[in-house]
């Protein structure tokens, strides 16, 4: 049984996380800050469901230093999956401290008290944001990571220098997941599926940027906790894995499957390419094959359909 401290619990992948690893055994624990990104609402039911599960969430910040030496120390914690940021890429043009705060100063902080219990083991999440411009794919975790396209994929690039720094000095075993364009039930409002599906079902205009000329790896929740949790698993030394569907989909395409999934047509209204985008992603995933048995297994139809029943079933009823 491990003891895991989980940062972000209340959020999409802390919260699917903290269930699988509490079934299977592990004591866990979660911190989350509840901020207004998105509905509060939304991360008070998934929080409610983590209580029921007998999962506790405490309401702090990981800017405070003292509060997570406090959590670490008192729960015996033997390892950190750190999940919480402050993510978007629209977002971060109009408030640009929110990232850095949050995924800066909150993961220095982080590691600094990880600096003092070096028997633990941190589990990160990276993102795809950080192969910003580059050209070729799949991107492989190999692949330079110099250009990113907005301040998100920065930070998420500080994170993993941040992290080999401390990783080298101190030996604290690491492992840097960068996650492809998540999606599934008690989602993040801002994403795109969760607007579409939002949309189509309220008979509103959906804003498709760039002619719909873009393509996403989007991964299903449950294989990325499968990978997390065999990071979780196997951290020793300091790895970087891509955990995509290695599988991407245009745009246009994917909200073919929504409007299938509904059973209605979007109201399409064509914009710009938005600055800060991404015009594609696509997971290179065979290390993550090899040395964490990653095998993503859910199709983006059933995915998505599995979404479209939460969301009309549970979440806007």
């Amino acid at each position: 049984m491990k003891n895991v401290f989980v940062t972000g619990a209340a959020g999409f992948i802390g919260f699917h996380l903290c269930r699988s690893l509490k079934k299977r055994g592990d004591f866990v624990i979660g911190m989350d800050n509840f901020n207004s990104y998105y509905d509060v609402n939304l991360k008070n039911l998934r929080k409610k469901i983590l209580m029921e599960d007998g999962i506790e969430v405490i309401k702090a910040d990981i800017t405070d230093k003292e509060i997570l030496e406090k959590i670490i120390k008192n729960n015996k914690i033997t390892h950190v999956v750190h999940l919480a940021a402050q993510a978007g890429v629209r977002f971060c043009f109009d408030n640009p401290e929110a990232y850095v705060n949050s995924n800066l100063v909150g993961f220095v902080n982080l590691l600094e008290v990880l600096k003092n219990f070096k028997d633990i083991k941190l589990i990160f999440a990276s993102s795809s944001s950080v192969y910003g411009l580059n050209a070729k794919t799949p991107f492989s975790p190999e692949d330079k990571t110099d250009s990113p396209a907005n301040l998100y994929g920065a930070t998420k690039k500080a994170n993993e220098a941040l992290a080999f720094s401390y990783h080298h000095i101190y030996k604290i075993p690491m492992i840097g997941l960068r996650y492809f364009t998540v999606y599934g039930p008690y989602g993040r409002p801002d994403m795109a599926y969760f607007k579409f599906t939002k949309n189509i079902i309220e008979k509103k205009e959906i804003e498709i940027y760039n002619q719909g000329e873009m393509q996403r790896d989007f991964t299903y929740i449950d294989d990325i906790v499968a990978g997390t949790i065999a990071a979780i698993d196997k951290a020793k030394t300091f790895e970087i894995f891509n955990l995509g569907n290695n599988s991407p989909i245009s745009l246009m395409d994917f909200i073919s499957i929504i409007e299938k999934k509904i059973g209605k047509k979007a109201i399409k209204s064509f914009k710009p390419f938005q600055k800060g985008e991404m015009l594609s992603t696509y997971a290179d995933i065979q290390t993550s094959i090899e040395k964490l048995n990653f095998n993503p297994k859910t199709n983006i139809e059933d995915g998505m359909g599995k979404f479209v029943d939460w969301y009309t079933k549970t979440y806007c009823i």
